[in-house]
């Protein structure tokens, strides 16, 4: 352990560093993401000197590597560090960090600055660094210039410390420290006697104490009373990628069955991924509610919204028009109402609620009814999607959730495939563990944030667009250094499939150029640039075929090409029909 202590005393920026490194490996620090660059180097060092207790893994474009570190967070559930030089390569984190933010990820993500003298005077590589991400990060701070004194060092540690604890309480979230370096950054020596400091520091008794923080103790929180009292109640399974899916959907579970409520599962919730534990399982509410008759027939008295609100709008726009009492179960502290109806806030995971056995007196022809509505719709959709020949977009969302191996990481692309699933996702028990960035809801980071998810983990799977993937093909040049297998369906329509649902679809032009965006790549080609397997997929039997069983390294791309105005126009045609005819 003592093999670090050499370099670390070479001059004080590498001290600083080895510190700060040293500090983050006892919190339970795994994985750092080092983005090349010069004013970085007494950090890249010392986490090259950490290896293989912390593993550092060299990514070239910043916006890929800081979606690369989300995926990696998102799949472990700890913070994962992000480094990169001074100038213009911080900003490229921006659209991670605000991702972060808004999906709880906890990044630390460390910019290397240039000294304050050499600020706001034309040196090269310097920006404003400070506050760079506003007021995305749950903690920032600029630390001091490094320096041999042993309360500084202190201060350091510590600074560290309260960063890690931010990074995952009380929400999980980006940090940024602003890190300045003076010359020399190499390991020289920089004319400072840190002889003394030899017989003063310890690490042992230094370092002593350094702990991952405890979670914060919780006590069951009782069921609101109204909830008993009510006969007309629904519970909304949203958005959610829990780090223990089984107990999540196991407490949503207990709750609706406590209640007698149904429970309206979002197909971005793993509560379609672990079906057998909820009998009450409603997945085709969006088709349901755009049925009239049956969305008069069922409005709710009650909601409890567990997470963030579902995709869908026919939902949203039911629940505006309804305006039931209602309750949103999260543990952050942000405002996960976008309806801002008659909301209570309760700051809890739905696993704190404490259900008890109720004696319900009132019959449950509420729940009856949409559970008759379910087993129609979901019919009629499964006998249409298992008609269907040709190579259609919709179609690949209901497959693959009923042929991906058990437990498969799924990371799910923004746009189409998004609402694709929460359309057409059929139960299953198969416990996928989707991922998703669907807190800003951008297309930015696709491929190297599943490349994150994938690495290290299960063999794994995303479902994407083409403008997506191209927008992130960057992504691919992290393929040397990702360990794993990633399976890439690759839904190409050559463009923006969403913009085709949208009334700007009828002004053409200026639709195609501005909206439908074609690229027209040859994705065979763009994958033998970079090396990376490719394969055209003609037949549902041949997708199922290659998916059944997935290789175990490497990455591979199966193309579905598709045409992108008959997608839509097969949407608008039957989203209203599969519901049209259903009476209960």
């Amino acid at each position: 352990m003592f093999d670090l202590m050499p370099i670390a005393y070479r001059n004080v920026n590498q001290l600083w560093a080895y510190i700060l490194t040293e500090t983050l490996k006892r919190l339970g620090l795994t994985c750092a993401i080092i983005c090349p660059g010069s004013r970085s180097t007494p950090l890249a060092i010392a986490f090259a000197q950490q290896i293989p207790e912390i593993e550092a893994i060299s990514i070239l474009d910043e916006r890929s590597a800081a979606f690369f570190a989300l995926g990696q967070a998102k799949a472990t559930g700890r913070p994962v560090v992000l480094v990169c030089t001074s100038g213009t390569a911080g900003a490229n984190f921006y659209s991670a960090v605000i991702e972060a933010s808004y999906s709880h990820v906890p990044l630390l993500v460390l910019t290397t600055d240039r000294p304050p003298e050499l600020r706001d005077c034309h040196s090269g590589q310097t920006v404003d660094q400070l506050r760079l991400y506003g007021n995305y990060p749950n903690w920032q701070t600029e630390l001091a210039l490094p320096s041999a004194d042993l309360g500084m060092l202190a201060y350091l540690r510590q600074t560290v410390i309260h960063s890690w604890e931010r990074a995952q309480t009380p929400t999980k979230g980006p940090i940024h420290l602003n890190i300045p370096f003076r010359d020399p950054l190499a390991p020289l020596p920089d004319g400072t006697d840190l002889s003394y400091l030899r017989s003063q520091f310890h690490p042992e008794d230094f370092f002593a104490g350094i702990a991952n923080p405890c979670p914060m103790p919780y006590a069951p929180c009782p069921m609101p009373k109204e909830w008993k009292e009510c006969d007309r109640g629904i519970i909304i399974a949203g958005v959610a990628q829990p780090q223990q899916p089984e107990e999540y959907c196991r407490a949503i579970a207990q709750l609706s069955q406590t209640l007698k409520w149904p429970v309206l599962a979002e197909g971005l919730s793993p509560v379609r991924n672990y079906a057998e534990l909820n009998p009450y399982l409603i997945s085709t509410y969006d088709l349901i509610l755009r049925n009239q008759q049956l969305a008069k027939q069922l409005p709710p008295e009650m909601v409890i919204q567990v997470g963030e609100m579902p995709t869908s709008k026919e939902l949203r726009s039911w629940i505006d028009a309804t305006q039931p009492r209602r309750w949103v179960i999260d543990k952050s502290d942000q405002n996960l109402d976008p309806l801002h109806g008659r909301t209570t806030h309760l700051r809890i995971s739905v696993e704190d609620i404490k259900t008890e056995e109720t004696n319900l007196s009132f019959s449950s022809d509420y729940l009856q009814q949409w559970c008759d509505a379910e087993a129609k719709v979901r019919l009629v959709v499964d006998q249409t999607m298992g008609k269907i020949g040709e190579i259609l977009e919709s179609k690949a969302a209901w497959l693959i959730s009923q042929i991906l191996p058990p437990g498969t990481p799924l990371f799910i692309a923004n746009s189409m495939p998004v609402r694709d699933v929460e359309y057409f996702w059929k139960p299953n028990n198969l416990g996928v563990r989707s991922h998703f960035n669907r807190g800003a809801n951008g297309i930015d980071g696709t491929l190297s944030t599943a490349l994150g998810i994938a690495h290290r983990q299960q063999s794994s799977v995303m479902l994407t667009g083409d403008l997506a993937l191209l927008h992130d093909t960057n992504g691919f040049l992290i393929r040397n250094k990702f360990v794993g297998h990633l399976t890439i369906l690759l839904i190409n329509n050559n463009g923006g499939g969403i913009f085709e649902m949208l009334p700007i679809a009828k002004f053409d032009p200026p639709f195609e150029e501005f909206f439908g965006t074609p690229q027209d790549i040859d994705f065979a080609q763009l994958c033998a640039t970079y090396n990376v397997q490719h394969e055209l997929i003609t037949s549902w039997q041949q997708l199922q075929q290659r998916l059944n069983l997935l290789p175990t390294t490497g990455i591979r791309v199966l193309e579905l090409q598709t045409n992108r105005k008959n997608d839509a126009k097969w949407r608008q045609d039957n989203l209203r029909k599969f519901g049209a005819n259903i009476a209960i």
